[in-house]
């Protein structure tokens, strides 16, 4: 493992070849939480094979979606300074890690980072072109969001704005990005909001052509760490 230090944040580096991930980490985590909750090591042969580098990133949710002292829509500014500092400084230092030149990034993430997963690569699919989404809730307004909702609010919410995707964008979009939805349907599931909101967002993509693949587990899945272990570790190695 190597942390590396980029302006504004840092990033933890796992693997030294392979297919690069870009991994979110929970709500108000940080770059540490895939490995000291076992995401790594469950992934650890595709590490060591050479398959897959994980690139961990820190969060910014305690600043934006998680500031309840703040009106959603200034939330979901403060978040568009965290997709700012993803696209402009840690995507190209993937890049320039993986040798240069374009290369085409995964986006993952487990509940709240399921919704960065998704909602970054919906963004920015010239980027990132698969999202493995572990247990996320995709619908901002329902995060106890108070005050008004203006364009910021709407363009980071992917239940508001898939639906209206439409003409040359969507077109690129069903040619270009690919996203795995998984969720188990266990404890927490229904409570988070995560099992009906993974069900909804799928529905969303299928109905507009972009490519989607809806993976539901068993009830006795919660949404927790050895659900997201088990499940990463199960479909990660077809893209890679």
């Amino acid at each position: 493992m190597r942390e590396v230090s980029l302006p504004d944040g840092r990033v933890l580096v796992h693997g030294h070849w392979g297919r690069p991930v870009l991994l979110f980490p929970t709500e108000q985590g940080n770059a540490h939480d895939a490995e000291s909750n076992g995401l790594v090591g469950a992934v650890g042969g595709l590490l060591s094979a050479g398959r897959v580098k994980l690139y961990c990133v820190d969060s910014f949710d305690g600043a934006s979606w998680s500031a309840g002292h703040l009106p959603v829509e200034e939330r979901a500014r403060q978040h568009e300074r965290y997709e700012g500092w993803i696209v402009g400084t840690v995507a190209p230092f993937i890049a320039d890690d993986c040798g240069g030149g374009p290369v085409e990034i995964i986006t993952a993430g487990c509940s709240l980072g399921a919704y960065h997963a998704l909602n970054i690569a919906l963004r920015h699919a010239d980027i990132f072109v698969l999202a493995m989404c572990f247990s996320g809730n995709y619908d901002t307004t329902s995060w106890r969001g108070w005050g008004e909702r203006g364009m910021s609010t709407y363009f980071n919410n992917p239940v508001s704005y898939v639906p209206n995707l439409h003409g040359e964008h969507l077109d690129w979009l069903r040619s270009r990005l690919s996203v795995l939805l998984v969720c188990g349907q266990g404890r927490w599931e229904d409570t988070t909001g995560a099992l009906e909101s993974t069900k909804w967002m799928a529905a969303l993509l299928k109905d507009k052509g972009i490519k989607v693949e809806l993976d539901l587990w068993g009830h006795d899945v919660p949404h927790d760490w050895p659900s997201w272990r088990a499940q990463l570790a199960h479909h990660l190695p077809r893209f890679c």
